[in-house]
C-alpha cells in the first residue's frame, strides 16, 4: 500500500460558501467562548496574585485600575476571535496560503484553538500542487509539530486529536513502513477520541472509516509484511469502514464528497452493486468546489463505468 493512498485524508470540515460570502462555522461559537472563558479565568488568577504585591491604593484608584484591567482582557479576547473567524471565512473560501500566512502570527499561542487550524494550514499547503517535494516534507512535519502543541495545550480539544492523527499519519510516508504501522494504532486511538469529545464532527467520524477501508484493502502480501513486523497488526473490515462513513453521513448529510465516493466503493468491495451505483452517483454529482471534489468527480465517474460494463 503506497504513501499516495494509505491515510491520505482530505479530512477537513468544507463549508459550502458561494463566492466566499459569510458562512455559519457550526459549533464554533460555543467551544470557542469556552475556551476564552477558562484562559479569562487563568488571567483574573494571575491579576489577583499581582494585587496582593501592590502597595495600598484608594478604593477610587483600585476601581479605575481593574476597569482598565478589564477592558484590556474583553480586547485581546475579541482581538483573538476575530483572528479566529478571519481564519475560518478564508478556510471557506480555500484560500490556503493567506491562511497559512494569518495563523503562523499565532505559532507561539498557548491557545489550541489557533494552533490545531496552523497545523491544518500548513497542512493544506503541503498538498498543493506548485509547492516542491522539499517544502512538503517541512511543511508535513511543522504541520505535526503544530498539532502535537495543541494537544499538549488542551487535551479535550477534539480537533487536536482530529488533526494530531491526520497529521501523524502524514509523517510516515517519510518514516518507513514499520514507522507507519506502528503509528496506525496511536492513529486510530486519537480518531476515537476525537469522537468522544465530539460525536458530531462528521469529519472524524470519516477518517475513521478510511483507517478502516485502507486496511481492509490490504493485499495478503502487505498483510504478510505487517505480521512479520508486528505479532498483531492492525486489521480492519469493509462492513466497519462502511458504518463509520453511513454514521458521518447520518450526522451531516452531503458534508463531504470524498465521504460519498468512500461509501460507494465500500459497497463495491461488499459487492453490493446498487448502493454502490446509488453512492457514487451522487459522488459524481456533488458540486465541485475544490479540486479534491474534481478529483472525486472523476473517480466516482470511472467507477460507475466500471460497473455498467
Amino acid at each position: 500500500m503506497s504513501g499516495a493512498t494509505f491515510m491520505r485524508f482530505a479530512a477537513r470540515t468544507v463549508l459550502s460558501a458561494p463566492a466566499c460570502k459569510a458562512v455559519k462555522i457550526r459549533g464554533y461559537h460555543r467551544q470557542y467562548l469556552t475556551t476564552f472563558r477558562s484562559n479569562t479565568s487563568t488571567i483574573n488568577g494571575g491579576r489577583t496574585a499581582f494585587f496582593l504585591t501592590l502597595p495600598v491604593l484608594s478604593y477610587l484608584g483600585l476601581e479605575a485600575y481593574r476597569r482598565v484591567q478589564s477592558a484590556t482582557v474583553v480586547h485581546a479576547l475579541e482581538k483573538a476571535e476575530e483572528a479566529v473567524e478571519q481564519a475560518d471565512y478564508l478556510y471557506s473560501c480555500g484560500e490556503t496560503e493567506k491562511l497559512y500566512q494569518l495563523l503562523l502570527q499565532y505559532k507561539d499561542s498557548d491557545d489550541a484553538e489557533f494552533l490545531w487550524r496552523l497545523a491544518r494550514a500548513s497542512r493544506d499547503l503541503s498538498l498543493l500542487a506548485h509547492i516542491a517535494a522539499d517544502e512538503k516534507k517541512r511543511l508535513t512535519f511543522e504541520a505535526f509539530e503544530y498539532a502535537k502543541k495543541a494537544l499538549e495545550k488542551n487535551e479535550a480539544c477534539f480537533a487536536a486529536h482530529k488533526w494530531y492523527a491526520v497529521c501523524l499519519s502524514d509523517i510516515g510516508d517519510y518514516e518507513g513502513v514499520k514507522v507507519k504501522i506502528g503509528n496506525s494504532y496511536i492513529i486510530k486511538e486519537h480518531l476515537q477520541r476525537a469522537i468522544e469529545l465530539n460525536p458530531k464532527d462528521a469529519t472524524s467520524i470519516h477518517i475513521l472509516g478510511y483507517w478502516c477501508f485502507a486496511f481492509a484493502e490490504l493485499a495478503w502480501y502487505q498483510r504478510k509484511v505487517a505480521a512479520m513486523i508486528f505479532a498483531s497488526p492492525p486489521t480492519a473490515t469493509y462492513e466497519e469502514a462502511l458504518a463509520f462513513f453511513l454514521k458521518a453521513e447520518e450526522v451531516d448529510p452531503n458534508f463531504y464528497s470524498k465521504n460519498l465516493l468512500m461509501l460507494g466503493k465500500s459497497y463495491m468491495a461488499l459487492k453490493d452493486q446498487g448502493n454502490a451505483v446509488l453512492w457514487l452517483r451522487k459522488a459524481r454529482d456533488y458540486p465541485p468546489h475544490t479540486e479534491e471534489d474534481k478529483q472525486v468527480h472523476k473517480e466516482a465517474l470511472d467507477l460507475l463505468k466500471k460497473l455498467s460494463a
